[in-house]
Parts: C-alpha cells; structure tokens; sequence
C-alpha cells in the first residue's frame, strides 16, 4: 500500500474518531481520564520499580514521586467523574497560562509572525479563560470537544501533506 494511500486511510480514522468525540464529548473525555489514569498508574509503579536503584537520597524522592502518580492514578480511576472535572481545571488553566506566554512572545517579537502569535495568544487564551469561568460546569462536554477538535486538526494536516512526507 503507498504512503498516499495510508495517510489518506490514517485521517480518515481520525475524522472519524473526532466525529464521535464531538458528538460524545462525554464518552471521550471519560475514556480520556481513564487512559491518563491508567497512564498515571504505570508510571508510578515504574518509579516504585526504580526505588531500590537510586543513591540513598534519591530513594525518598523517588518514592514521593511514586507515591504521587499512584495516588493521583487511584483518585482518577476510582471516581473518573470527579477526575475529569479536576481535569478540565487543570487543562483550562494549562491553556490560559500558554495563551498568556504566546501573547508575551508575540509582543516582544520582531519576527514577521509576530502578529499571528499574538493572534494565537489571544485565541488560546480566550479558550483558556472560557475553560477555568464555565469550570466545572463545562467538565461534561470540553475535554471530549477540545480532544475531537484536535483530532479533526490532525486529520487536515494529514490530507495537506505532500506525497510522501512524514510530519
């Protein structure tokens, strides 16, 4: 099968996949907070793995850190709901904060994109600041919609590349 016609297939799963995030935003985001717990849990059952492999002041450090992922891995899998809604702060406030520094970038600049950092300064922290002022009333739809959105992003910048490049 040519590189074509994979990407062509692999965007359009992820259409597909931003669709049904789209149109169940809840779903996916549920789903979403799932997988990061899970995530979140390996990782700290790595670290706890890695414990006995550190310098004795790394040992208490490490195990912290383990301790951290697990605990944050076990709130998220336990209660996902409540999960998500911590979640969709944390990604809001996330998204402010970037939007904030792009705005800063794009002011000190002198680069031609200057006015389009700005631009998705503004943008990403209007989206930001909607997140954290609708917060928690908005952890039901926003993780899955902002997910969808991104995937349908990655699909057209897929289908734009020219033949044969990998991005």
């Amino acid at each position: 099968m040519s590189s074509e016609r994979q990407r062509q297939i692999a965007a359009v799963l992820l259409i597909l996949g931003a669709v049904a995030a789209i149109l169940l935003p809840f779903i996916s985001a549920t789903l979403l907070t799932l997988a990061l717990g899970g995530v979140a849990f390996s990782a700290g059952v790595s670290q706890l793995l890695r414990v006995g492999q550190d310098q004795p002041t790394g040992k208490l450090f490490r195990l912290l850190s383990a301790l951290l992922y697990i605990g944050g891995a076990l709130f998220i899998l336990i209660d996902p709901i409540e999960g998500e809604i911590s979640l969709t702060l944390f990604a809001g406030v996330v998204v402010l904060v970037e939007g904030i520094m792009e705005l800063a970038a794009g002011a000190s600049s002198k680069a031609p994109m200057a006015a389009l950092m700005l631009l998705d300064g503004l943008l990403t922290a209007g989206i930001g600041l909607l997140l954290v002022l609708e917060w928690p009333s908005d952890s039901v739809w926003a993780l899955g919609t902002l997910f969808g959105i991104t995937l349908l992003s990655s699909a057209f910048k897929l289908l734009q590349q020219p033949g044969g490049e990998v991005a």
